[in-house]
């Protein structure tokens, strides 16, 4: 296949919270952006999230040169990505809509460019199905918000190139990501996955009575969130096996928590327990509105990450930025 050229200009197709919050990490990092979406009021929701954002994204990454001045936006997709180097969708999830997006920005991009999906649920294979190009077609699923959380979740499709697959691996570790190879396909992928199996146990624990909504997201944050934050938890229990290590826990440990797996309930989410949660998450919100917790988590996580990046090399940080991504991915 033909290599893929290096990254100056960004295109983002489709401006919602997830693509807003893209381009304001590559507009921190430097890019210039083009953005697309066919909402009338679209433009005017991207540039005041950028301006929302811009603080908390620039504390943990910003670069010389970055402004939110290299933002430029049209209505016309073909247009916006007709100069792409990397071309970053996120459309909505429907299918149907996701593969003809996708052919449309196949046939409007350079062939060399990269043209990476936000799915979280799609897999590539369906998405790339009408392609002519679908070689440089990749997963490249952030996980929110992408401005602030470094994961990226990587994956091709069954025709996409494994170049394309390390390329987009070094352009996001470029850019201050923390990119994730998955090695096969499956639906959500990863980390959604995980996410789901938690929430499936902590609802359980609600219906139960066990909790009611705030402590059962404090057992959460305030507990093993906390170490997940450091370590997962493979390298958890690791530490947990004492001296003896992971070996160890496996041979003492572990048999009790793979007894303890066929405990762990499935809920039966009724529209009484959806009410339960919705209120007890109302209370637990005590009037502050979404934006305010939002802006709290994201001010929280940034200084989290300051710190991590003190104790962790490997950890983002506002001395990584994105020339060597410019001169290729």
């Amino acid at each position: 296949m033909k290599a893929h050229r290096p990254v100056q200009r960004v295109a983002i197709v489709g401006t919602g919270t997830i693509g807003a919050s893209w381009a304001t990490h590559y507009l921190v990092r430097g890019f210039d952006v083009t953005a697309t979406d066919p909402a009338p009021t679209a433009e005017t929701a991207l540039r005041s999230y950028v301006e929302a954002a811009w603080d908390a994204a620039a504390s943990i990454g910003l670069v010389p040169g970055a402004s939110p001045e290299r933002l430029s936006f049209t209505a016309d997709m073909r247009q916006a990505v007709a100069d792409a180097d990397l071309v970053q969708e996120n459309a909505p999830e429907r299918p149907e809509l996701k593969v003809k997006l996708f052919a449309e920005i196949d046939d409007a991009s350079p062939p060399d460019a990269i043209i990476a999906s936000s799915s979280s649920g799609i897999t590539m294979s369906a998405i790339q199905g009408e392609c002519r190009h679908p070689e440089r077609t990749v997963i490249g699923h952030p996980f929110n918000p992408p401005h602030i959380v470094p994961l990226v979740e990587v994956v091709g499709g069954t025709r996409t190139a494994p170049e394309t697959v390390q390329d987009v691996m070094s352009f996001y570790a470029a850019i201050g990501k923390k990119p994730i190879h998955l090695k096969k396909e499956l639906p959500g992928h990863v980390a959604n996955r995980i996410q789901a199996a938690l929430y499936r146990e902590v609802v359980y624990l609600v219906q139960e009575g066990v909790l009611d909504v705030a402590d059962s997201d404090d057992a959460v944050s305030w507990g093993p969130g906390l170490r997940w934050g450091v370590m997962g938890p493979h390298l958890l229990w690791h530490l947990g096996g004492g001296e003896g290590g992971i070996q160890h826990f496996m041979d003492t440990l572990m048999p009790r928590m793979v007894s303890s797996w066929q405990d762990l309930g499935t809920p039966d989410f009724t529209p009484e327990l959806q009410e339960t949660i919705v209120a007890g998450v109302l209370k637990e919100a005590d009037s502050h509105s979404v934006d305010e917790l939002a802006a709290r988590r994201d001010a929280m996580l940034s200084a989290l990450l300051a710190v991590r990046a003190r104790h962790d090399a490997s950890a983002p940080s506002s001395a990584q930025r994105a020339p060597e991504a410019k001169e290729g991915p």
